[in-house]
């Protein structure tokens, strides 16, 4: 998404116009690479459910063996702390039910390490700002 933002491209709620873009990435329990093959494959779906269910908009999603990259687009009502809670917690909980095997004596019934990264991504141009103003500006008359 390397293209400078446009109006067209703000998304929007029944009162919000917004592009709330941020990258997460988070590590399983003690770093280990349990996330290939079957697995990586399941995490990446599930990742994608549950964004869904969020309203967020899926930009990017890598999973790699010992950690997760999401780069998504969020309504702004959703804090970051938030997202990234709820996409680890009900990952967990689905991925440790399908793959009962990943619950050893080691990471003690944990899929994730309480740690992640969140990052905002994105920029707004003066010109989207300036757009918007004149329109709350014309609906006021």
């Amino acid at each position: 998404m390397g293209e400078p933002l446009t109006w067209n491209r703000l998304r929007r709620t029944r009162h919000t116009r917004y592009w709330c873009g941020y990258h997460f990435v988070w590590i399983p329990k003690y770093r280990r690479d349990i996330l290939v093959g079957e697995i990586a494959e399941y995490t990446r779906e599930v990742l994608k459910h549950i964004l869904e269910e969020l309203d967020c908009e899926p930009i990017a999603l890598e999973v790699m063996p010992d950690h997760v990259h999401v780069f998504t687009l969020c309504p702004p009502r959703l804090s970051p702390a938030y997202i990234a809670n709820y996409l680890k917690g009900k990952s967990a909980r689905r991925i440790l039910q399908r793959f009962p095997e990943l619950r050893t004596k080691a990471s003690r019934g944990k899929l994730w390490s309480r740690s992640y990264f969140v990052a905002t991504v994105g920029n707004v141009t003066a010109e989207v700002v300036k757009r918007y103003v004149e329109e709350q500006w014309e609906k006021e008359k």
